[in-house]
């Protein structure tokens, strides 16, 4: 629930939330103050959490604290469960609320107003309902005087939100909509406190090392989870994901591995001390943190093939962690030297520019994210040791410039993660005590008001899935063609061999044909009917290793045809039906569906 500060003679905006050093920024969007920002005595300002704990010194008394911050005593004996007399000792820390948890309605006020000016806003719809259902009121009728609990509202949005939490010591994987508040356990008994979801390009699977440090791929789709490797120590492992969702690069070993999930191959580089491997977005060309010939780490970049590797860092102190590529391939981040001292620097790949982040007081920064356009990094910064460390949510660009703190967390690190359309960040707190978090929330950059999405079992990692919504695909399997693929859910069945939709459709079939691949595109793009156009195009591509090729229509294809083209790969092994042999497998699909269909074809 939100907690309320009465405003006091003399109080300012910037008083208040320096008190629980708070961006002020963040006060004003918590109460929709529009400029210039007047505040008067007695006003109920809502105060997002801060910094809420002090450490007494010799002298003090709850009165006077109570005083100093401008709230009740009360509110601060019963946060700490003071008994008479209240006897309060130096050095102790003491919590200190802004406030109490609850609004005292004035004269004049209605539910709508309460809502609309306390953010209780889900998709810019105001949510008088929600303060009706948490006060158990029969109606809308408030009277002035009435204490209401006021409670954060779902801040809608798009996307979904993998986390790693724990109940009975127990860690699985669950998804969070900040749409509807659902929020459904995805994996059983498989995670680890380790554990870190990562998410592929096209928001369909989710890769993690978990249990008995198994490399586990969940396909959500399909519901599947697949086991792909096993490492000694779980802990630290990145997994990237290529631009096509089809493959995941990884270290170990002193290998870099690149598994390939529709075909099963595996491929090692061998780059002895490599660690934190990421693709480029051309796919190929990888990036990677190793040791040079002095044992001193830098930057390196190589090609998929192991070949034309090149250093990119002249490093020459300490080691470079949490190396993170930026989404368009123009800069990498890493914090260095070590846990306990941590500094980002960015790196402009093209010149070799390094550019250092101001970051928190206690040079503590760490779990550092690219925005998804790459202009941006959100991260934790460790700060307050005095009270027993709190974070501070910040975020700069990526030359170091405008670092700016956007919110608190009571954890003394937390990893942070961006919306898929990069307005939002999601990040962890409820560290009491300095345990482990049990709470996920939110902040919108535009509306900087802190909002809680989750509390609870303790939570370990969270990640945005990078598309707005997961597409929902089904499988088609042929055991007549020896093939699977994935196509859109939504198409129907029309034979056993073709399926459509109002966006598009699929067709499959076997050519026999003792030609090259090359005569057998060529004989079915320039057949006599034309269906393809008189010009069309043909793309020579491989297919799980196999020759292929695929046919695009020209300007002037018949409409009937529907954007027809097609897909012609050579069969690894001759496949008979019915007493015939072919060589070919053919795949006919409207073009604007081709590479998505294409890429997901498994000979069986």
């Amino acid at each position: 629930m939100q907690i309320f500060y009465t405003v006091r003679p003399g109080d300012t905006l910037y008083q208040i939330a320096k008190r629980w050093e708070l961006p002020v920024e963040s006060v004003i969007a918590a109460n929709n103050l529009e400029a210039p920002y007047t505040i008067y005595v007695g006003q109920q300002l809502s105060v997002p959490p801060g910094v809420d704990v002090i450490r007494v010194r010799p002298g003090d008394t709850v009165f006077e604290i109570a005083q100093f911050f401008g709230v009740p005593q009360s509110v601060i004996i019963e946060a700490n469960q003071l008994f008479p007399p209240f006897i309060i000792q130096s050095g102790q820390l003491l919590k200190v609320p802004p406030g109490n948890p609850y609004y005292v309605v004035q004269p004049g006020d209605t539910l709508f107003q309460i809502a609309s000016r306390y953010n209780v806003i889900t998709n810019e719809q105001s949510k008088p309902e929600l303060i009706r259902e948490v006060n158990n009121l029969p109606s809308n009728t408030i009277f002035p005087g009435m204490r209401l609990l006021i409670p954060y509202a779902l801040p809608g949005g798009r996307g979904l939100i993998a986390y790693v939490s724990s109940v009975g010591g127990i860690y699985d994987l669950s998804l969070y909509n900040p749409t509807n508040g659902d929020n459904r356990k995805i994996t059983n008994g498989l995670g680890e406190s380790f554990s870190i979801p990562f998410w592929s390009p096209d928001s369909n699977k989710i890769a993690f090392v978990g249990k008995s440090e198994i490399l586990y791929v969940l396909h959500l789709m399909e519901g599947t989870i697949t086991r792909i490797d096993q490492f000694s120590e779980g802990l630290g492992i990145y997994i990237s994901w290529s631009q096509d969702s089809q493959q995941i690069a990884y270290t170990k070993q002193n290998d870099i591995i690149l598994y390939n999930l529709n075909t099963h191959q595996v491929k090692k580089i061998n780059q002895p001390g490599s660690t934190d491997v990421q693709w480029f977005p051309s796919g190929a060309e990888l990036l990677f943190q190793a040791p040079d010939a002095s044992g001193i780490s830098q930057l390196y970049r190589i090609r998929t093939d192991g070949t034309n590797k090149k250093q990119i860092t002249r490093n020459d102190g300490g080691l470079l962690n949490n190396v993170r590529l930026s989404p368009d391939g123009s800069y990498a981040l890493y914090t260095t030297p070590g846990a306990s001292i941590s500094i980002i620097f960015t790196l402009e790949i093209s010149t070799g520019r390094t550019f250092e982040v101001r970051g928190g007081p206690l040079a503590k920064n760490y779990f550092p994210v690219w925005s998804p356009n790459s202009s941006t990094i959100a991260y934790s910064a460790t700060a307050f040791e005095d009270v027993g460390y709190f974070s501070l949510i910040r975020i700069t660009e990526r030359t170091g410039e405008n670092d700016l703190t956007k919110a608190i967390s009571n954890c003394f690190a937390t990893p942070a993660t961006w919306s898929p359309e990069g307005r939002k960040i999601a990040y962890l707190s409820g560290c009491y005590n300095q345990g482990m978090a049990s709470e996920m929330w939110l902040i919108d950059l535009t509306h900087p008001v802190p909002v809680r999405l989750l509390e609870g079992s303790f939570i370990t990692s969270l990640q945005w899935s990078p598309m707005p919504i997961p597409p929902r695909k089904k499988t088609y399997t042929s055991l007549v063609y020896k093939v699977q693929f994935q196509y859109p859910a939504h198409w129907e069945k029309v034979t056993n061999e073709r399926f459509e939709g109002p966006d598009g459709f699929f067709q499959v079939s076997a050519i026999s044909s003792e030609e090259t691949i090359n005569e057998v595109c060529h004989n079915e793009a320039f057949h006599q009917l034309l269906p393809y156009g008189s010009e069309p195009r043909i793309h020579k591509v491989q297919i799980q290793q196999q020759e292929a090729c695929i046919i695009f229509p020209s300007d002037d294809q018949p409409s009937e045809m529907r954007e027809q083209s097609a897909l012609i790969v050579k069969y690894p092994k001759l496949i008979q039906i019915e007493g015939i042999t072919y060589n070919y497998f053919i795949l006919w699909v409207d073009q604007d569906h081709m590479n998505k269909i294409s890429s997901t074809i498994i000979f069986l």
